[in-house]
């Protein structure tokens, strides 16, 4: 263990440091020892272990002062905090708690959470190169979304889910760095060709305005808790059930922020239009809700993740990809 970043730091590879910590925060039993550690999972955000003892495992999540997938990009500590609040805030939420993993505590000092392990997962980023085939989750998911918009929060745990500098990180990634034609990111690595067709848009004036005021809207406080990060990456299958993990994105603001992240996935995955609408039905006839706005940030979603620092497994050539640029162009604008 060492604490460079200014507090202690878990590692993979000093299982025995590992178990002593996890015994002095009361998550490990002095009968119990730990028989096996490795990752759970290929989260972008943080270290997330998955701590086996010879009857049982969970799992431990740490928040560095970086992004783990991305180390040069800072990211706020506190970020694993603001996760465990909303743990807590929930679990008043039957229909929204049963369908995450059981919260077992946080380490504020180290910046530590500690949850129930749902055992062998998988996410649903297999959606983008699956063939198009029928999501079955889409109801569940959607209902899901609703249930947490619905739900009431007293003032305290609205200022503990306040957010901001995650909010900040995040409007940077979505709402900026992609559009702003010197942010250094060599989109020809990725698809030869990209970068022109990023040009296009970082040149079109009317869009990127839009695109900045989604960006404002983004940074208000609203009315309605937020996931934040609500896409394919955050959902898990374990147990024939689909599970829903990672709001350490979540802030209250507009609901369409979600749906249109929901959205903008399923486009990405190659479902055609009518069906991505279909979550509007799935979500329910709440008469507040903005499909306009959710399909403008649908479209910016699609933006960001084709020419910005967070790319996406997925398989498509840049005739394909210049066809969701356009498509992204024409929800922002409601064309």
């Amino acid at each position: 263990m060492e604490n460079r970043a200014g507090y202690t730091l878990l590692h993979l590879d000093q299982p025995e440091d590992l178990a002593a910590y996890a015994r002095s925060r009361g998550w490990l039993l002095p009968t119990e020892s730990v028989c096996g550690l490795g990752r759970a999972g290929e989260g972008n955000m943080n270290l997330t272990l998955r701590v086996q003892t010879a009857e049982r495992s969970f799992i431990l999540k740490q928040a560095r002062p970086w992004v783990e997938k991305y180390p040069t990009i800072p990211a706020p500590k506190e970020r694993v905090l603001v996760e465990a609040a909303f743990y807590q805030a929930v679990a008043g939420c039957p229909l929204v708690a049963e369908r995450m993993p059981g919260f077992l505590g946080w380490d504020e000092e180290n910046f530590v959470a500690a949850f129930a392990d749902l055992g062998e997962t998988a996410d649903c980023t297999d959606l983008y190169n699956d063939g198009g085939v029928a999501f079955e989750d889409l109801p569940g998911l959607c209902q899901w979304l609703a249930a947490l918009h619905q739900a009431t929060f007293d003032e305290l745990t609205r200022a503990r889910l306040e957010n901001c500098v995650m909010r900040q990180l995040n409007h940077e990634h979505l709402y900026c760095l992609p559009l702003r034609p010197d942010n250094g990111l060599d989109l020809d690595a990725v698809t030869p060709g990209l970068a022109q067709a990023a040009r296009a848009l970082q040149d079109d004036a009317v869009y990127c305005s839009a695109i900045a005021e989604l960006g404002a809207l983004y940074l208000e406080n609203g009315a309605c808790l937020l996931h934040g990060d609500f896409y394919p990456g955050s959902w898990v299958r374990a147990g024939g059930e689909v599970w829903i993990i990672d709001p350490e994105f979540c802030f209250f603001g507009p609901p369409e922020f979600d749906v249109g992240i929901l959205v903008g996935h399923l486009l990405l995955a190659g479902r055609p239009l009518k069906l991505a609408q279909s979550a509007f039905a799935h979500y329910g006839t709440d008469p507040s809700l903005s499909q306009s706005l959710a399909l403008q940030f649908a479209g910016m979603e699609i933006m960001r993740r084709l020419i910005g620092v967070a790319q996406l497994p997925l398989a498509a050539d840049l005739p394909r990809k210049e066809a969701l640029l356009t498509t992204s162009r024409e929800l922002v604008l409601g064309r």
